[in-house]
């Protein structure tokens, strides 16, 4: 931990309710509502070659997981998308990640904060691979989790909101204590539900199983897989998967922003070997996300 890098403390650029400021100088007040109640939303977005993938969409989700924690963004989408290009280009990166917040502020404190003023942030940085490169080669490892992806009735669960990470970061936590990368986390009904971060997807006989995604985020990554499996011809079955039918599978990868897509070794007690779908699919990603380097090959 000793060479960990504070993100309070970098040199950079980060953007603010309208403006380009030092990355020190960008302050909140421990007294704001977000700190205290969660009630902010967030995105993960990765630049590549200069170009923020899928940029639009996840501004667009992240408009619509502030209507659902009851704030409207004082920014239109196309601003959004726009503030996200100036800051990768303000810090002069390419490859890197990119993450907008939006929260409300510290005007009033208590359960209701309908007088807050709703700030907007972002903020992109040098990330590499979410796990480390010789796991991710291999396949991770991953545990299963002891919390589980609460019901719809009881939380905004469609929403990218900072709360609902809470039990993830307990579960990432646990995990990395035991030795795993990550956890897999059931519904509230007990079917496999994703990671801490990332969705889930499981290969047998040459068909690709995920869970349907009604009580957590269907990932824009995930969607992006889906589309480039069925491009391939490779059925793709969104269903309920129970846990007791983890070991019936061969191969497993999960999807996300961060994590990209990375094969798994084993859940648990259950083991899998990345095979030629997982690689498959992990190139043509690959691609898709870096189209001059598609364009160069060509």
């Amino acid at each position: 931990m000793a060479d960990l890098v504070p993100y309070h403390d970098r040199d950079g650029l980060i953007w603010m309710d309208g403006a380009l400021l030092p990355w020190r100088d960008v302050k909140v007040h421990v007294l704001t509502h977000a700190l205290h109640y969660a009630s902010a939303v967030f995105e993960g977005e990765r630049s590549y070659e200069g170009e923020i993938f899928k940029l639009t969409e996840h501004s667009e989700r992240l408009v619509e997981s502030a209507k659902i924690l009851d704030f409207d963004i004082p920014y239109s989408v196309a601003e959004i998308d726009q503030a996200c290009r100036d800051t990768v280009a303000a810090n002069k990166l390419s490859d890197c990640y990119v993450r907008p917040l939006a929260w409300r502020g510290s005007e009033q404190m208590g359960v209701s904060a309908r007088q807050t003023k709703i700030h907007l942030m972002v903020a992109a940085w040098n990330w590499g691979s979410y796990f480390p490169m010789e796991q991710r080669l291999k396949g991770i490892r991953i545990t299963h989790a002891q919390y589980r992806r609460p019901d719809p009735a009881c939380a905004p669960a469609k929403a990218k909101a900072a709360g609902l990470y809470m039990i993830c970061t307990i579960e990432k936590h646990r995990a990395e204590r035991a030795g795993y990368s990550d956890a897999l986390m059931l519904d509230y009904r007990g079917r496999v539900a994703e990671c801490t971060g990332a969705n889930v997807f499981l290969i047998k006989d040459g068909v690709i199983h995920t869970p349907e995604p009604d009580c957590f985020l269907d990932g824009i990554t995930r969607r992006t897989v889906i589309d480039l499996a069925k491009a391939r011809g490779i059925e793709v079955i969104a269903r309920a998967i129970m846990p007791e039918e983890l070991g019936s599978f061969t191969e497993c990868f999960i999807t996300g922003t961060a994590a990209e897509i990375t094969p798994v070794s084993e859940i648990g007690e259950h083991h899998y070997k990345p095979g030629k779908i997982t690689e498959t699919l992990l190139n043509d990603y690959t691609e898709l996300v870096k189209p001059k380097k598609r364009v160069a090959a060509e």
